[in-house]
């Protein structure tokens, strides 16, 4: 176990000097999040203007004699909705494996350059690869996941309606189906982000990539899943750390305030609570590049 840490840790180093190499790669996750928030604010935009397509059909209030419409959906727009909705998952998860194929590929460019002093960020340059050769690739790993999280929204949603209704045995199986399809949905997408990174070192199609890191995958299972879950681990202590630090930062803060001004604070709970959940947050996007390079790595070095 202690020689599983001492590997899980070196990894983290190992990726934490290919970022010092690549400190631009940071901002990685701020761009992802602006390319889902604009792609979010577009989707609501559409989403408004379905809302009032259809048949107008007039109505007057016989009471007070003031008169509204409502727009009668028609069977096209009903598809329509169905598209849209599967647009934003499908488009969502193509946006995330966009940001692991350019992480994983500029890791990969790092780490097995011998140089490493003459080394240049290769971000913009992966970026290109990426749009010119492998958008279809990526576009079709993030496909098979929106497949998954269909069925299993669907069946969320089934388990909201009949909540109460339905019988201990359908909601058994309900919930062993949720359950089956998240664990599936899981092993996907590591499954994708480790064919991405042999989509970026070997320049293959999806399917021979996801084929090969499979084979990889399954032929070091145990070892690899040791490493990730105290990778993982590793991980986590430090992303509690960080909330734990920047609550106890506000705490200090609030109190200096209090002691300078005659502002007084009914509760220091929730906002401090705020704080912290918030920097959690913010600590999984960008320690999330940690996650990426350190598991690239990993499976290079079975790979080899």
């Amino acid at each position: 176990m202690r020689k599983r840490v001492a590997f899980a840790v070196e990894l983290l180093n190992q990726a934490g000097k290919g970022l010092i190499a690549m400190p631009l790669l940071l901002i990685q996750p701020v761009w992802t999040f602006i390319a889902l928030l604009l792609f979010f604010a577009y989707w609501c935009v559409v989403m408004l203007f379905l809302s009032v397509t259809g048949k107008p059909i007039q109505y007057n209030n016989t009471i007070n004699g003031e008169m509204h419409v409502e727009y009668q959906e028609g069977e096209l727009i009903s598809y329509f909705w169905w598209y849209h909705v599967i647009g934003l998952i499908w488009i969502a998860e193509f946006i995330l494996a966009c940001q692991q194929f350019v992480i994983g590929a500029c890791v990969a460019d790092w780490y097995f350059t011998r140089d490493k002093k003459s080394f240049s960020s290769p971000i913009l340059r992966n970026i290109g690869y990426l749009i010119r050769y492998h958008f279809g690739s990526v576009a079709f790993g993030s496909f098979i996941i929106t497949l998954v999280k269909i069925p299993r929204a669907i069946l969320m949603y089934m388990q909201s309606k009949m909540k109460g209704s339905e019988s201990e045995l359908v909601r058994f199986m309900l919930k062993c189906l949720s359950c089956c399809l998240w664990c599936l949905e899981k092993f996907l997408k590591f499954l994708n982000a480790n064919a991405y990174t042999v989509i970026a070192i070997e320049g293959k199609h999806f399917c021979f990539s996801a084929k090969r890191a499979f084979m990889i995958l399954v032929s070091n299972a145990l070892r690899v899943a040791a490493i990730n879950c105290v990778g993982d681990f590793v991980l986590f202590l430090g992303k509690l750390g960080v909330a734990g630090l920047t609550a106890l930062s506000g705490i200090l803060i609030l109190e200096c305030v209090g002691d300078h001004s005659s502002v007084s604070y009914t509760s220091l709970a929730v906002p401090l609570l705020v704080g912290a959940v918030f920097a959690y947050l913010i600590t999984c996007a960008f320690i999330s590049i940690y996650e990426v390079g350190s598991g690239d790595i990993t499976f290079w070095i079975y790979d080899v």
